[in-house]
């Protein structure tokens, strides 16, 4: 089978989107599948650094289109970024020939439209991979207004790449419920979460001690953020408790990543002349293991409005090291789900705007001092590479043949249906 993966970011790029498609796309080829990939030449986080235009890796092909480097300091500049990407994809996907399947992830935001006009065009199926819900992100994010005609042009061709679907892919029942109310049949549709990375997340003890020691984190109880710093995962809670925490010099506050708020946590350190918060760059993936061992208390934080447009993705990673964690955020939300499932005292949860709470759960676990939770290892094991890989793989597989003509219909019937409230006991 030859197989299409369009996304912006990928090997060697460091992101978590990266690395799960890197992980697909290698699993497809050493499943004898023929694979390119299609990606930015530009680092997703730091635009400046460029790879090679295009190169085999593991037996996948990669292809580097060019893009604009304005960064994410302004909306403008993420804007010009995105659209020199998309034409530089429409561009490439002009000379490539016909792919039996395409999947489509989403970075940048309605990347899937273009792979919907190329199997329109050229042929075969496509597999949405929602990794996160665009236009609604925007809109949660306050950056769009829901009735805006834009917005509305966005719902459209959302729509028009789920319609050209044949298999779409959602990483948690909260998505799905968001994706089905769009109209989308729920045979289409495919929960499967993001696996943690197995092959190289453990805990690793002297990895953890190599860290600790190479960053001055020895003698602290590090409170970590690792990861995305977007509007998405609003960080003003877990700000506030470490600015009340200040005098108290054994914990420490430990942001790794990047993103368009990380800047933010450097400033607000900055204007409350706050010792007690270090920042680092995303880590390479041979290091993840010692990156995450190294902290006593893994931080997750959800926006109030993005249950079921973004995903909790580093909970898994969290969980297979066996770290405690504290969630900051809404209620319900896919990790009250798994704790519900297995209780764990080394659990924390705590709302958005609730300082108190925050420093009192950081207290408590530094109190308990340095744990591992065997609970946590199990559930992440649901999760891992090995579980959930395979089930896309199987769905990649076994597509059946493509009946797109008739989506349009099934999905305005199901979006009326829902309206309306049919079939849901109103």
């Amino acid at each position: 089978m030859n197989v299409l993966i369009l996304n912006q970011a990928f090997y060697p790029d460091v992101v978590s989107v990266a690395q799960h498609a890197a992980d697909l796309a290698t699993a497809l080829a050493d499943r004898g599948h023929k694979v390119t990939v299609v990606a930015s030449r530009r680092a997703y986080d730091s635009p400046c650094h460029t790879f090679p235009p295009s190169e085999v890796w593991h037996g996948v092909r990669i292809l580097r289109v060019p893009s604009t480097a304005f960064g994410k300091k302004a909306l403008w500049r993420r804007i010009c970024d995105f659209s020199t990407f998309y034409l530089a994809c429409f561009v490439q996907l002009a000379t490539l020939p016909r792919f039996d399947v395409v999947i489509a992830m989403t970075v940048p935001p309605l990347i899937s439209v273009l792979a919907a006009i190329f199997i329109r065009v050229r042929g075969g199926q496509l597999v949405s991979w929602v990794m996160d819900l665009n236009p609604d992100e925007a809109i949660a994010a306050g950056a769009l207004k829901e009735k805006s005609p834009v917005a509305k042009i966005l719902a459209k061709l959302l729509s028009f790449s789920f319609a050209s679907s044949d298999a779409i892919v959602v990483l948690d029942r909260y998505m799905k419920e968001r994706v089905a109310a769009k109209g989308v049949p729920q045979d289409r549709l495919h929960v499967i979460a993001p696996w943690s990375h197995d092959s190289v997340v453990r805990f690793d003890e002297a990895g953890r001690e190599r860290f600790r020691a190479a960053h001055g984190l020895t003698r602290h109880f590090v409170v970590m953020y690792s990861g995305n710093h977007s509007p998405c995962h609003p960080l003003d809670t877990l700000l506030d408790a470490a600015r009340v925490l200040a005098n108290e010099p054994s914990i420490l506050f430990l942001f790794i990543g990047g993103g368009s708020q990380f800047a933010s946590v450097k400033e607000f350190a900055r204007l409350n002349s706050l010792s007690n918060i270090l920042c680092l760059p995303y880590q390479p993936l041979s290091l993840l293991a010692a990156s995450l061992s190294a902290a006593d208390l893994h931080v997750v934080v959800m926006g109030e409005k993005f249950v079921g447009i973004v995903h909790p993705c580093k909970i898994y990673n969290i969980m297979a090291i066996g770290s405690p964690f504290l969630y900051i955020g809404p209620f319900p939300n896919h990790i009250t789900d798994l704790s519900e499932a297995s209780p764990s005292p080394s659990a924390h949860f705590a709302r958005h705007g609730d300082t108190e709470a925050v420093v009192s759960c950081i207290r408590s676990a530094a109190a308990r001092g340095p744990v591992r939770d065997a609970a946590h290892a199990e559930i992440a094991a649901q999760f891992s590479e090995t579980a959930l890989i395979s089930q896309m793989i199987s769905i990649i597989e076994r597509l059946p043949d493509c009946h797109v003509k008739t989506l349009w219909k099934e999905m305005s019937t199901s979006k009326r249906a829902n309206e309306q409230g049919i079939g849901n006991g109103s």
